[in-house]
């Protein structure tokens, strides 16, 4: 069965090195995304990422994980200021991996739906099929 996204759902396609904001402006059982934005790493150097890395971790690593860190806290931002209600994350698994522990309650709680794939670079209607089919 298909996906079912509400209306004003915000989708996020991301990686470790950036974000394309969407919102979901379709009728029930129909997705069409409108860009919403992007996002990308800010102050990497000065910010740094969650929680402890292991000493082996490489720069661009830690740099991939201070992304979902900013990331994370943008959404827990946007949630609490009654901004989006439903979302969509569409990640590459390393950023989803990443992304998934350090979610505010209050965001995971409003994902409704999560795909493991890489389409940052991919134009909207291959974006809007991935979410139609997951």
């Amino acid at each position: 069965m298909p996906t079912d996204l509400p209306n004003q759902t915000l989708v996020v396609v991301t990686t470790g090195a950036e974000a394309k904001l969407f919102r979901n402006t379709g009728q029930p059982g129909e997705i069409k995304l409108k860009s919403a934005g992007e996002l990308s790493p800010q102050d990497l150097l000065d910010d740094g990422p969650a929680g402890v890395r292991p000493p082996e971790s490489s720069p661009r690593e830690n740099d991939e994980a201070t992304f979902s860190k900013q990331l994370a806290e943008y959404l827990y931002k946007q949630s609490h200021s009654g901004e989006f209600q439903d979302l969509a994350i569409i990640a590459d698994p390393d950023t989803l991996g990443e992304l998934r522990p350090i979610l505010h309650k209050e965001v995971a709680n409003k994902v409704r739906v999560e795909i493991n794939k890489t389409l940052v670079n991919s134009n909207t209607s291959d974006i809007e099929r991935a979410l139609g089919s997951a």
